[in-house]
């Protein structure tokens, strides 16, 4: 119990860190609703949902927790208000174990006139501050691109390789087929081949993923004859934990509304839960400014900094006695 305690001092002195760091870089602390009429149509997170028994004015009864700020605050960015950030709890259904919590802390940011390198930047500073709080620095701090990570690692390029190259890659490990994609042999090997070799305090930067894993990024056209597009996306690993996932931002409503019903048709071949498109969202990205955006994980960033594998270990209570 005084391990957790003690992390639960860190995390009250983590928060304070993050709103200084934030008040010094003139970025506005802000709160945006945690229920919504829409939910998020990503195949790979679930959004917890709920009933509305007040009047029917208020509009439709089914509401859903969100799974990130992220919707609210780009309508914030579309009003104008300027750089950004929320920090606070989000909630993400059938995510339970070691690693995962299904209400956990999320802290995310907006930077107008930035693209996703600069941010990657400023975000590598805040986790080499937090670092700093329990007397450590980064080991090293590489940047590299997905491409080229995937070929160091396993000879391929992954922009082509086809699926079954991906699950030889794998090896030994044993992963049930059934319903998996292209896309989620790659999800497969970053977090069961490659995460797990990420040496402790390094900070490893993933940028230029396949323009498949876009979500809400832009996608940058080949650089040259035969190169891929690829997603102005990066991902921050410290050590073995993914804890940062940042986007030059997709500001195309059009655009944006064909991935949401990609979303959705996958979702309904796989059987699953069909939420509802943000339109707000859709109504806003129009009048979006040029930025890039970035969600950090805090409950992962303190498992880090107290090197412990089990998210238990830094929650007051995890959800088994919650």
């Amino acid at each position: 119990m005084s391990t957790r305690h003690a992390m639960l001092r860190l995390r009250a002195r983590l928060y304070t860190h993050i709103r200084a760091f934030f008040e010094a870089r003139d970025v506005l602390e802000v709160e945006t609703p945690i229920l919504s009429r829409a939910g998020n149509t990503d195949p790979n997170i679930a959004s917890f949902a709920l009933e509305f028994s007040g009047p029917q004015q208020a509009g439709p009864r089914q509401r859903w927790l969100r799974t990130s700020p992220e919707f609210a605050l780009k309508r914030l960015l579309a009003e104008g208000l300027g750089d950004c950030y929320e920090l606070g709890r989000v909630f993400r259904n059938g995510e339970a174990g070691g690693r995962h919590n299904p209400e956990f802390t999320l802290l995310e940011w907006y930077r107008v006139g930035w693209d996703q390198h600069r941010l990657c930047e400023e975000t590598i500073a805040l986790v080499v501050e937090a670092m700093a709080l329990v007397g450590r620095a980064p080991s090293s701090v590489r940047k590299v691109d997905f491409a080229t990570l995937y070929r160091e690692a396993f000879g391929f390029d992954p922009h082509t390789a086809d699926v079954e190259s991906l699950r030889a890659a794998l090896g030994a490990i044993a992963i049930d087929p059934a319903g998996l994609e292209r896309e989620d042999w790659l999800d497969l090997l970053m977090t069961h081949r490659l995460q797990p070799t990420f040496a402790p305090d390094a900070i490893t930067v993933v940028h230029d993923w396949p323009a498949t894993q876009c979500a809400l990024a832009r996608v940058r056209p080949a650089a040259a004859a035969g190169a891929p597009p690829v997603a102005e996306r990066f991902e921050l690993y410290l050590g073995p934990l993914e804890l940062a996932n940042g986007y030059h931002e997709l500001n195309d409503a059009t655009e944006q509304r064909q991935r949401f019903e990609r979303d959705l048709a996958l979702r309904r071949r796989r059987g699953e839960v069909l939420p509802p498109i943000d339109e707000a969202l859709l109504a806003a990205l129009p009048g979006l400014p040029d930025c890039a955006g970035v969600a950090l994980g805090i409950d992962r960033l303190l498992m880090a900094l107290g090197s412990t594998p089990r998210i238990a270990e830094v929650l007051a209570f995890e959800f088994a006695r919650a």
